[in-house]
């Protein structure tokens, strides 16, 4: 019976007309696929069957094998591919929506992805719709990216009309598509936040400048009596000087975070045209200077400083209507460059701070000007260079030289003596600096400042110069004024006469070019003791308001003061 059923699958294996079944595999299960007198698989009718029929062993490889009981047939595998694969699962945005791959934005994203470019685009396809929202550009701009057309960020007392809530935000996560890489996402977002962060250093700017404590720091009637001496002069110079560099430090105040390129500024523009009406309106109000009579001048600067910086609610207001703030352009250029894109806020402490040092010390300058106010110096620290030997107690050692404050005090006592000439001492208030009210004003600030200015511009530093060198500094991005205080260039500009040619010049009396301050003590300045320069000279001489004055080469042999 077995040797039957032996040759009986020899004689199949042979026949050319019967087929082997092949084997596929769908779905884990497994099909065999027929042909001849066998019917086909359902699964795999027609063609996909057809391809799948595995190919009949030839005759005499048939015969080759060996008749042994172990033979097992030869079956050939095909894959087919299924032909109804499963749906790809849906693409989840992560918790609080699309927008969430985008934070934590730097300027650098901003421009990598040329924000500028899209929304310029985004600002002329819709012109219209920002002329017919009340909130102009803010509001146009949340109606398309939050379906809110009452974001105005205006700074009209609202505390939340800048808001947005990220999270789940349907209307700009939509943006973003069904996979989150739709192209106005990214941009949109950036816009978003970088007008709600200028919006809020607007706000905080002008918080910090109403502040009562600008108010309180300069409204001591003392201040201006402490560092003002007055000897008949009725002009009003001094307080149309002052109140000129109130606009710069504001300005500069204004950009005292970080901000920095074309957008610093318009920033820096901005909060110049801010305050300066208010200087002009009390500059033509003041016919004479009234000063060390009223103890006015820190009421006026607080109130100026005040007044003049609401005047950037306008600025913010402005700028979030699209429309252009005086000559500084429209909302586009202050947020250029995604500048504002990861703002960290406005330290008011820091700010209030650094405007009263600032403000104090340039009003101290200006009073100090009109007096003979000056600093000596360029010998190395500790003198001993055949110079003089100048006040220790308020110098400044700088870059290994040493520099000296001075004040020519005329005299105050009927004498036929010296004493008639005058005599060099401290200039008023000057031991008040560096404590209680004064504390963030030192000698030496005055005196670097000084030097700073000097090198930057001779005598001739001006508030246009320091207008230019502030700004300068900011958008250029060479130096941070605000965080010098009252150190920086220009807040005090006391005239400076380097005299360290004279240690190899034979001038008569050069022993006492420098002394220490007291009642006795008169400088001797017998030759062009400035840089070995005599018109560098002449021009300190005026500067110091020493113009005729003879004191300083009345023993000097004739000819050898050049002035």
């Amino acid at each position: 019976m077995r040797s039957s059923f032996l040759l009986c699958l020899l004689f199949t294996l042979n026949s050319p007309s019967v087929a082997i079944p092949a084997v596929r595999k769908i779905s884990g299960r497994s099909f065999a696929v027929r042909r001849g007198n066998v019917t086909s698989d359902p699964i795999l009718d027609g063609d996909a069957a057809a391809s799948s029929v595995a190919a009949v062993p030839s005759s005499s490889t048939a015969a080759s094998t060996s008749k042994s009981s172990s033979i097992v047939p030869s079956v050939s595998k095909v894959s087919v591919s299924d032909p109804s694969p499963s749906p790809k699962p849906d693409v989840k945005p992560p918790p609080c929506g699309w927008v969430t791959q985008y934070y934590h934005q730097t300027p650098k994203d901003w421009v990598d992805h040329k924000v500028d470019a899209w929304l310029d685009n985004w600002w002329k396809k819709n012109a219209d719709a920002m002329k017919q929202n009340p909130n102009g550009f803010a509001g146009a701009f949340g109606d398309y990216a939050l379906r809110n057309p009452d974001w105005s960020c205006r700074d009209d007392g609202s505390s939340s009309n800048c808001d947005f809530e990220l999270c789940d935000q349907p209307v700009l996560n939509g943006l973003g598509g069904p996979d989150g890489k739709g192209l106005d996402l990214r941009p949109t977002y950036y816009v978003l936040q970088s007008v709600q962060n200028l919006h809020g250093y607007f706000i905080g700017l002008s918080q910090s400048f109403s502040t009562a404590a600008i108010a309180a720091a300069l409204s001591k009637d003392k201040w201006a009596l402490t560092f003002y001496k007055d000897k008949d002069d009725k002009s009003a110079g001094p307080l149309g000087t002052i109140l000129n560099v109130i606009t710069i430090v504001v300005a500069t105040a204004a950009c005292a975070f970080g901000v920095g390129g074309i957008v610093a500024g318009a920033v820096f523009a901005a909060a110049a045209a801010a305050v300066q009406p208010e200087v002009l309106n009390l500059i033509s109000g003041h016919k004479d200077d009234t000063l060390q009579k009223s103890g006015d001048l820190g009421a006026m600067l607080s109130g100026t400083v005040i007044k003049g910086m609401k005047s950037f609610t306008t600025t913010n207001n402005d700028l979030m209507l699209g429309k252009p703030h005086g000559d500084t352009g429209d909302i586009r250029k202050y947020l250029t460059g995604g500048v504002w894109d990861n703002f960290g806020g406005t330290d008011k402490n820091a700010v209030i701070d650094a405007v009263n040092n600032m403000l104090i010390g340039s009003a101290i300058n200006s009073l100090w000007r009109t007096m003979k106010v000056f600093i000596l110096g360029g010998g190395k620290c500790g003198d001993g260079e055949g110079i003089g030997k100048g006040p220790q107690h308020n110098s400044l050692c700088k870059d290994g030289k040493a520099w000296y404050l001075y004040w020519w005090q005329e005299n105050d006592v009927v004498s036929t003596t010296a004493h008639q000439w005058g005599w060099v001492n401290a200039p008023p208030g000057a031991d008040q600096l560096g404590q209680g009210d004064y504390v963030g004003v030192t000698v030496q600030a005055v005196i670097s400042s000084s030097l700073d200015a000097y090198h930057a511009a001779g005598y001739n530093y001006d508030p246009a110069k320091a207008s230019d060198r502030a700004s300068s500094a900011i958008v250029d991005g060479w130096a941070n004024p605000i965080s010098r205080g009252a150190e920086w260039e220009g807040i005090f500009s006391i005239p400076v006469c380097d005299i360290s040619t004279a240690i190899n010049k034979n001038y008569p009396g050069k022993g006492y070019i420098m002394e220490d301050y007291g009642h006795d003590s008169r400088l001797w300045w017998c030759g062009p003791i400035c840089s070995d320069d005599t018109q560098k000279t002449k021009d300190f001489i005026k500067a110091v308001n020493m113009d005729g004055f003879q004191s300083p080469k009345h023993y000097c042999p004739y000819g050898t003061a050049p002035y």
